[in-house]
């Protein structure tokens, strides 16, 4: 770890190191202040904020507008749980269909949560509407994928580190190459019912398909009756620079999962987004939670959707990411092996492991995470402006030039 000086920082980082369960490897600053791109830490040093909460923070961090929604919706009512109606909850569905082109929204709180959702729809519907035999039914998944943290989830991941003593495991999930189509072709039978897929794989690198992939991934969904579900869970509402990741694609899946930059940062917020035949098999008391579309989250959520609209973010991202790629692709050579991404969602491979480059980056005054060892995220908020991101740049150049 690195050598901290402030004792206040210290104090803190021990005593959760002592009371609080060890179960993430963080960079060693503690965040007391945080505006738009910049958090500030209790020693008072300064940070460009190039992780965004892994893109939960796409309108940037305390953005007035999302502020005064949670403020002035917290002094009204917070929860009803779904025994009542509140009165957010229908204009959140309404234009969260709107925005997705698709007709029924399920809200819930994280984004497993979500995906979670997703699955039982899509076992439900592959029941219901395809007719597999009971008990039957598969979901096609990637390798390489990150879905959440249940152990429904990690039981069909392909990362040994996240299933380690956590099983026996949900049967009923079949793995294919990402990006192969031949593989996804091979491994769908009559019992499919969905196949789950990141348009873009985040947790594993910043991992693109090849092109054409999701285009011929969905037309394979189509053919064989197939949900094909997009969890844009990271890469949604802004964050590749365009509203959806799967756009780029010109996909229009069965299911949208989103959740994360869906509060702007707030307050949890996740939602399954699909066609009105797979949600119409939800029935009262098949799928519940208490605080899944909550008056508050659902204010909070309208807001962040407007902020993204009104500030023409998305637009905003598709430019600057432009620029930040290029700006980034001449380190490639000797210790960066790669640079990769879309929006503002870079990936930057290095040869050698990238938590010491990470520390050393903060060091310089940017924050952001190693992930899958040897590659360094950046996914700085929407809100940032093309000098921060130059400055950004700069630091990178410094460190790994």
């Amino acid at each position: 770890m690195l050598r901290l000086l402030n004792p206040v920082q210290e104090e803190l980082l021990a005593l959760e190191e002592e009371f609080g369960a060890n179960n993430y490897h963080p960079l060693p600053i503690v965040v007391a202040q945080a505006q738009g791109v910049w958090v500030t830490d209790v020693a008072g040093k300064r940070y460009l904020d190039c992780l965004s909460a892994y893109s939960a923070l796409n309108q940037g961090h305390a953005h007035p507008v999302l502020l005064k929604a949670f403020m002035e919706q917290a002094r009204k009512v917070t929860l009803t749980s779904r025994a009542f109606h509140n009165e957010q909850l229908p204009h959140f569905c309404e234009e969260l269909a709107d925005l997705t082109g698709l007709d029924v929204v399920l809200p819930m709180n994280s984004g497993a949560e979500a995906v979670e959702t997703a699955i039982k729809a899509a076992r439900r519907w592959g029941y219901q509407r395809k007719g597999i035999e009971s008990g039957q039914a598969e979901v096609i998944v990637c390798e390489g994928n990150f879905h959440g943290r249940t152990t429904t989830i990690v039981g069909f991941s392909s990362e040994a580190g996240y299933q380690k003593d956590f099983g026996p495991f949900t049967p009923g999930f079949v793995q294919v190459p990402y990006g192969n189509l031949d593989a996804l072709r091979a491994a769908i039978t009559p019992r499919t019912c969905a196949f789950l897929v990141e348009p873009i794989q985040c947790e594993a690198g910043i991992i693109l398909p090849p092109p054409g992939y999701l285009e011929d991934a969905a037309a394979l969904c189509r053919e064989h009756n197939v949900l094909f579900l997009a969890d844009e869970i990271q890469t949604g509402l802004g964050r590749t620079g365009s509203w959806f990741a799967c756009e780029y694609a010109g996909v229009e899946p069965d299911i949208y999962i989103l959740g994360k930059a869906l509060s702007g940062g707030f307050y949890p917020v996740s939602a399954v987004v699909g066609r009105r035949e797979v949600m119409e098999l939800f029935t009262p008391g098949s799928h519940g939670s208490t605080y899944g579309g909550n008056p508050l989250g659902c204010a909070v959520a309208r807001a962040a959707l407007d902020v993204l609209r009104e500030e023409r973010l998305v637009e905003r991202t598709a430019g600057l990411g432009v620029t930040l790629l290029e700006a980034l692709k001449p380190l490639e050579g000797g210790l960066v092996r790669e640079v990769r991404g879309r929006g503002l969602l870079i990936g930057i491979e290095l040869t050698a492991p990238a938590r010491p480059y990470c520390e050393r980056l903060m060091e310089h005054g940017v924050l952001c995470k190693e992930t899958h060892d040897f590659v360094i995220r950046l996914a700085p908020p929407l809100v940032i402006t093309e000098e921060e991101m130059l400055w950004m740049v700069a630091q990178v150049r410094a460190v790994l030039g």
